[in-house]
């Protein structure tokens, strides 16, 4: 037994990696006007030290708490409100773990990963990093090249066999790929790399891309020809409206969208890194922004910052925003329209998942991921002819909470064995009642959609609905100061590496010793020889951006695609 703060506990070590870890540390104990929520596993930010932590409310909100035995108590802002996230737990959904299983737990959880028998939760959405090489250098970003010494860049056949790797759980997962980096474009096979994926199966291919390399001549052509060879969805950085926020492709977003619109690409998601007192001022302007371009802009997910690295609290203070706070600012900067009530955490979609496995009879992929994760809603858009929007939340029309009760009870009907076609028809005939035609928008018969869409299966209907509103979203992926053992059980968000191990999320980025450079490093290049074999024009200095800002600034459609805008553009 050893002693520290007071408090007696059991220490343990184990090793991973090749080296000795520490399990073990004095229970957190609840102070004044704290209330307990749930206990969980957390992580020493200095030594990863396996910590007993409280998850608990205070003043509203929730926190985390830990105690290492050699580094001191750290405290963490968990969820900035906690009726928000009692409202989240509502809907967590309790699982076994994942029958398809890559490694051994041959350490404790988040030692294990690749995914292990620990492991709650199939992958929803694969991410491959294409690249690391970048040809921006953002000061708040995970890695790429220069800044770790290396090109990591998996061969084509390297990828073919992480594709294979992940199909081993379909149909329960593995059913989309995300590319990544850096800056994926940057590779000169990309298309062969796309063709390829298609060709193994996967049904929706995601590029995650700043964008600039469509922005310029032969950018409509290359777009073109990635839609072609398979890419769904363009996942968009977009950090702000403003020059100031959004140095990333402030200037290039007008090319950018045009050639989208040329290209025939109607599937773009912005995609907004959230710093507290950096770019908080401009979210409701970020989803307005994207609902005056709805005719390719499907939605926005806001993702607040991870904050890697070490970090006093001071620091992580003045950075440190959770869903809830971006909620709340979405709410006040669209005057109430997009309000706090129209946001559901992710695992609510088990409900319908649920209902189709049983009225199908085919096994689908339940999204059971942790309730702290991720919220969404989808909001009407309304545009006037003097350009103003007008958002209406789906719950402003739709009973949500009471009509998932009742596909609940008829899932409940099924799995009793009540015929499906007779539940069936009582979803659609019954449906009505929670839709409120009052105050549904006018040009939206939302009952006559989803008729077509399940019973006609007319995708024109499918399509009519993702033109009218705007998805949005929030996913805020962890750091070692908030650090749940429990999220990263029933993560969905995985990783894709050489070898076939499949690696959530919140270990590979947050645990970058262990996993994702300790990886990289094993399976790339060392820069000095990269240059020897590709070349000096393929990285560092060579391959980073340069914009003429007074050129663009001053194009007419610059000036079209910004208007309605302007109190941004002279924020420096």
């Amino acid at each position: 037994m050893k002693k520290a703060y007071g408090k007696k506990f059991i220490e343990k070590s184990f090793n991973a990696f090749g080296r000795t870890f520490k399990l073990g540390g004095p229970i957190p104990e609840l102070r004044e006007g704290e209330e307990l929520v749930r206990r969980t596993i957390s992580l020493c930010p200095v030594c990863y030290r396996l910590l007993p932590a409280i998850i608990f409310e205070r003043d509203e909100k929730i926190w985390i708490r830990k105690i290492c035995p050699e580094h001191g108590e750290v405290e963490e802002i968990y969820w900035g409100d906690a009726k928000l996230f009692y409202k989240a737990l509502r809907y967590e959904v309790k699982t076994k773990p994942i029958k398809v299983v890559y490694t051994e737990a041959k350490a404790p959880c988040p030692f294990t990963c690749g995914l292990c028998p620990y492991h709650m939760t199939y992958t929803s959405l694969a991410n491959i990093v294409l690249t690391n090489r970048c040809d921006l250098s953002c000061w708040y970003c995970f890695f790429y090249a220069e800044r770790v010494g290396y090109v990591y860049e998996p061969t084509l056949e390297e990828l073919r066999e992480m594709i294979r790797s992940l199909k081993k759980q379909y149909p329960r997962g593995g059913l989309a790929v995300q590319l990544t980096g850096g800056e994926p474009c940057l590779r000169d096979d990309l298309l062969d790399v796309i063709k390829m994926i298609r060709e193994e199966g996967i049904r929706h291919i995601q590029l995650n891309t700043h964008g600039l390399r469509f922005a310029y001549a032969g950018g409509g052509k290359l777009i073109t020809e990635l839609r072609r060879a398979g890419v769904n969805t363009i996942y968009l950085s977009f950090d702000g409206i403003s020059p100031a926020v959004n140095h990333k492709n402030h200037w290039e977003i007008p090319f950018i969208f045009e050639n989208f619109r040329k290209a025939h690409m109607t599937s773009v998601v912005l995609v907004p890194t959230v710093i507290k007192n950096w770019n908080t001022d401009e979210l409701g302007a970020i989803v307005k922004f994207a609902a005056k371009n709805i005719d390719i802009v499907r939605g926005v997910n806001f993702q607040p910052v991870s904050l890697t690295g070490q970090m006093p609290k001071s620091e992580r203070e003045k950075y440190r925003i959770t869903i809830p706070e971006v909620i709340k600012l979405v709410e006040e900067q669209t005057d109430g329209q997009i309000d706090r009530d129209a946001w559901y955490p992710v695992p609510i979609t088990v409900i319908i998942s649920r209902f189709i496995q049983l009225f199908s009879g085919e096994e689908k992929m339940h999204m059971t991921v942790h309730p702290a994760c991720g919220m969404a809603t989808y909001v009407h858009v309304k545009r006037g002819s003097g350009g103003e929007i007008e958002f209406t939340p789906i719950t402003r029309f739709v009973d949500v909470e009471g009509f998932f009760e009742y596909l609940k009870e008829k899932t409940d009907e099924l799995e009793k064995g009540k015929n499906k076609y007779i539940v069936g028809l009582k979803i659609l005939y019954n449906l009505r009642k929670f839709i409120d035609n009052e105050k549904q928008p006018k040009n939206i018969n939302l009952w006559k959609l989803i008729f077509n869409i399940f019973v006609r299966h007319n995708y024109e209907a499918l399509g009519e609905f993702h033109y009218k509103f705007l998805y949005l979203g929030m996913m805020h992926f962890m750091d070692l100061y908030n650090y749940d053992v429990q999220r990263v059980l029933h993560c969905a968000i995985h990783y894709l590496v050489p070898g076939g191990k499949v690696i959530p999320f919140c270990t590979f980025n947050v645990l970058p010793d262990l996993y994702r450079d300790r990886i990289q490093k094993e399976h790339g290049i060392p820069i000095k020889e990269w240059v020897k074999i590709k070349g000096y024009h393929t990285v560092g200095d060579a391959i980073k951006y340069k914009r003429d800002i007074k050129r663009l600034e001053s194009t007419e459609l610059y000036r079209k695609t910004y208007a309605g805008f302007e109190e941004y553009l002279n924020k420096r």
